[in-house]
């Protein structure tokens, strides 16, 4: 096996040689310009939007774009929770299981809908093949859709550029982008040894005579948009750390790759679609340094080990507490800090057993959002920075607040700022409501901070639309997946319906012309101070929590010694 440090280099050296490619064709696809798809993809597209009604080329307006995004997730999101609720009469249901409980199914509905597959349940235990199949991983080639079309028509109206058709955008999205490259790298992981049957699960007899079923199914397409798709549900309970999902260094390099290609090309595609590449590049690049600083800490904690194990042995020895040895300690830091900054919330090991700077790492990542950030929205986010960053930094010395153009006004620091405030809002709000009454509501297995940190965490996960948690935490009851659905929702849509408003009000403003007073925003000294203010907005917001957790967690563990 190769050393740790080379695994991770290799890891990232996969990511900036296929991010910016992918970067141009999405550019291309959304501009309507040929590629090599347009001989297969055509002629399905003209078929879906033929018998569909969708009228190529006809744009919306913003109040369109929202309610045409809205209805279609919610009738999505109803269908799906009837699936749940009538899985024990259909078909693809080998092992007879019945229907969840409604709650269950309601937030399971919300959080598939909303990109963020967050599970109280284990997937070979509660939901059929069907159910596994035909609903949720109908939702994670549609919920990636939507966030990709979302950060498209956020990109368009910043440029001044009309938003486009959100039901196109949602057809191009997969079958130009989603659907091609899952193809691939199913074909890709089934090779590699990940199953793919409907077959039930197998029975087998193990060395000491006893019967032992081992659960299995058609896992190797849904992993892949599981990834792909930054959606992040497991088939198996615990996700990317079964054997099944993820069996050896190829497939757990593929899928570390696969979910961050996207939403880090996306970034290059801006640059393209808004006429300013350099731009881009010097965001790819900020959000780059960010993501090797995070990775430092978290593997730096990690390798150190914890003090109190490293005191009995007599030695230093890396944390491998819930790690997968056939990861080891390095990939499953390099995982967990690129699916909490991705907002995929696959994991290949548990986040619960990691050490205080992986702690502080992966709940700075979902409170930030940018890092590379979730399916399309988390690039939307970036952009949100970077308009506060404009309004500041113009204040303080005198010049215009514009951006590509377009002066930045009350409205749209209105809605940057309830983009960047419903986030907290969602989180801190109920996580205070729940460690109020931890006897009744928490459901926490760790006393003291880490118990904090485990509450915190899951609304953390469930607004930044991850979906990754502390496990450990008794989820699964009414408050939980009520509570849980409520951050869901707020996280997902809020955010949404104030970018589209935010983007069609900056697509109707005039363009106005560069003068000696505007501020130049594809220089390396302004994307150094949105880095400043990306690190200030968000120390300023969840500092106090972060050292209400894995802080005093940390300081507590030394003082142990």
């Amino acid at each position: 096996m190769l050393p740790a440090f080379v695994q991770i280099v290799l890891i990232l050296a996969l990511l900036m040689a296929t991010a910016p490619p992918l970067g141009h064709y999405m550019a291309g696809v959304f501009q309507g310009q040929s590629t090599w798809l347009d001989p297969v993809i055509g002629p399905l597209e003209r078929l879906i939007f033929a018998g569909s009604g969708i009228a190529q080329g006809r744009t919306m307006t913003g109040r369109r774009y929202i309610s045409a995004l809205l209805i279609s997730n919610l009738v999505m999101g109803i269908l799906v929770f009837l699936i749940f609720m009538l899985q024990g009469s259909l078909p693809l249901n080998p092992t007879g299981l019945s229907a969840p409980s409604w709650d269950l199914a309601l937030h399971t509905a919300i959080s598939f809908v909303t990109n963020t597959n967050q599970q109280h349940y284990a997937g070979e235990t509660t939901y059929s093949y069907f159910a596994q199949v035909g609903a949720l991983g109908f939702l994670m080639f549609t919920s990636a859709a939507t966030g990709i079309a979302v950060a498209i028509a956020f990109i368009r109206g910043l440029a001044g550029q009309p938003l486009g058709n959100f039901y196109q955008d949602l057809v191009r999205s997969i079958t130009r982008i989603l659907l091609p490259i899952s193809l691939v790298g199913a074909i890709a992981l089934l090779i590699a040894g990940v199953p793919e049957t409907l077959a039930g699960p197998a029975q087998v007899t193990t060395l000491e005579g006893a019967t032992q079923w081992i659960a299995r199914g058609p896992v190797a397409h849904f992993e892949i948009i599981k990834q792909l798709g930054e959606n992040g549900g497991g088939f198996f309970g615990i996700n990317s750390a079964h054997p099944f999902e993820n069996p050896n260094n190829f497939t757990n390099l593929l899928e570390t790759v696969i979910m961050m290609v996207i939403p880090a090309g996306l970034i290059i595609t801006y640059g393209i679609m808004a006429g300013n590449p350099k731009q881009g590049w010097l965001i790819f690049w900020m959000v780059f340094v960010f993501y090797a600083i995070l990775i430092s800490i978290t593997t730096a904690g990690e390798f150190q080990g914890n003090p109190l194990v490293n005191q009995i042995l007599g030695e230093t020895q890396p944390n491998l507490e819930g790690k997968e040895v056939r990861f080891g300690w390095a990939l499953t830091a390099l995982w967990a800090v690129s699916t909490t900054g991705t907002m995929c919330g696959a994991v290949n090991g548990m986040h619960d057993s990691l050490m205080p700077p992986g702690g502080f790492v992966t709940l700075s990542n979902l409170f930030l959002q940018i890092i590379w950030g979730g399916q399309g929205t988390g690039t939307a986010y970036l952009f949100v920075f970077l308009i506060l960053t404009v309004f500041l930094t113009g204040l303080m010395v005198g010049r215009t607040p514009e951006f590509l153009g377009r002066k930045i006004e009350k409205r749209e620091i209105v809605l940057a700022s309830l983009i960047l405030l419903i986030h907290p809002i969602a989180i801190l709000v109920p996580a205070a409501i729940t460690l109020a009454f931890p006897e009744i509501l928490s459901g926490i297995s760790n006393p003291g901070f880490h118990g904090i940190s485990q509450v915190v965490y899951e609304y953390a996960s469930a607004a930044a639309n991850n979906g990754s948690g502390f496990e450990g935490l008794g989820d699964n009851t009414l408050w939980w997946n009520l509570s849980a659905s409520f951050s869901l929702m707020a996280g997902r849509y809020v955010p949404i319906v104030a970018l589209i408003l935010l983007a069609d009000g900056m697509a109707r403003k005039q363009s106005v012309p560069e003068t000696s007073g505007t501020l130049r925003t594809d220089t390396p000294l302004f994307t150094g101070v949105t880095a400043g203010a990306i690190v200030i907005l968000g120390a300023l917001t969840f500092l106090p929590i972060l050292v209400l957790g894995p802080v005093a967690e940390g300081f507590n563990l030394a003082s142990r010694l």
